[in-house]
């Protein structure tokens, strides 16, 4: 950092600060409705806008009302939206096999928004805590052990299965080791090198996903259980960095820092030593927070997750997943 030694009186920084133009002039980071990624629940029927209990003002929507709502965010200069499935719990099994089912409701969702809105990029989630009867993003044993080599193989399948229904980026979220390297050598192998992968590559153990788990429905199969084995130890920074490096080597096109807001660290180290895109993920219990902060205390929410998310840029996060990324575009649409 540049040393000074200028001092009051001559050094007067509210100057800088005295009204909007300059205030405006100086503003070193600005948040974008194309910085934003939109994640969506899907679920099974038609014309459904299911409410989610757990996340304000967030829904379970119908493969039709999906296609909608792409529409609604490319129209809004959001031009990504993040999948992820509502499996009702007699296509759960111990093994996730729903998962690679080319029939899958992902797959079907996958295909119509597609025809319906080519431009937008469709980024589908890699993992099989949607699709397991117990609730864990791997293959368990009878010891609940997660099994990471098995796992890695069906996490393969699940990402082919989605490459040909037409997904542009898959996004590992499992955290099993080696995964990144042996889901690229699979799609290459099977003629789909176009297909990136958006790697979660420091996903931590945190206690912020309950909102999330609810709205796909895995927090009941997992019930007590918890995910320390393999999602990262929120009490480190040192091991992050080993995942975004192997990530890295492995083939990840960007890779994913999960949570956000508690982890500005990892994602300010990140962005100063590699050159890769940082992507952070506003999660569930960040975005609830948010909202029942504004509700009892009658506060702005926009004004309160802008802050928030201009702290992520601020970091170094070159795109930002949240929920609330249409109703932001449209307040920043506002603002000007």
């Amino acid at each position: 950092m540049f040393n000074f030694s200028a001092s009051f009186p001559n050094s007067r920084p509210r100057r800088n600060r005295q009204n909007k133009a300059i205030l405006n002039l100086l503003t070193q980071h600005h948040l974008l409705p194309s910085n934003l990624i939109l994640p969506l629940f899907v679920v099974e029927g038609q014309n459904i806008a299911e409410p989610i209990l757990a996340l304000p003002d967030c829904f379970r929507f119908s493969p039709d009302l999906i296609v909608k709502k792409a529409k609604e965010a490319y129209q809004n200069q959001i031009y990504a939206v993040m999948l992820f499935g509502v499996v009702p719990e007699t296509l759960k099994c111990e093994t996730g096999k729903e998962a690679h089912n080319s029939h899958n409701l992902i797959c079907q969702t996958i295909k119509k928004i597609k025809e319906e809105v080519p431009e937008i990029l469709v980024i589908a989630d890699v993992a099989l805590d949607p699709y397991t009867s117990h609730g864990h993003d791997g293959v368990i044993n009878q010891k609940q052990e997660i099994l990471n080599d098995e796992t890695v193989e069906i996490l393969c399948l699940q990402a082919l299965t989605l490459a040909k229904a037409g997904a542009d980026f898959v996004a590992p979220s499992d955290m099993m080791d080696g995964r990144i390297g042996k889901i690229r050598s699979f799609l290459d192998s099977n003629s789909y090198q176009n297909v990136g992968i958006f790697s979660y590559s420091a996903k931590y153990a945190s206690n912020f996903y309950g909102p999330f788990r609810h709205a796909v429905g895995s927090a009941n199969n997992l019930k007590q259980a918890h995910k320390k084995s393999y999602q990262l130890n929120y009490c480190n920074n040192k091991e992050a960095f080993l995942e975004i490096a192997l990530d890295i080597n492995e083939g990840a096109d960007a890779v994913i820092v999960k949570p956000a807001i508690a982890y500005l660290d990892i994602i300010l180290q990140a962005s100063q030593n590699i050159a890769l895109p940082i992507f952070a993920y506003q999660v569930s219990g960040e975005h609830t927070m948010l909202k029942l902060l504004a509700k009892h205390s009658n506060l702005d929410f926009y004004q309160l997750c802008f802050e928030h998310l201009i702290a992520i840029k601020r970091a170094g996060a070159q795109a930002i997943i949240c929920y609330s990324a249409i109703e932001i575009a449209k307040w920043l649409k506002s603002q000007n």
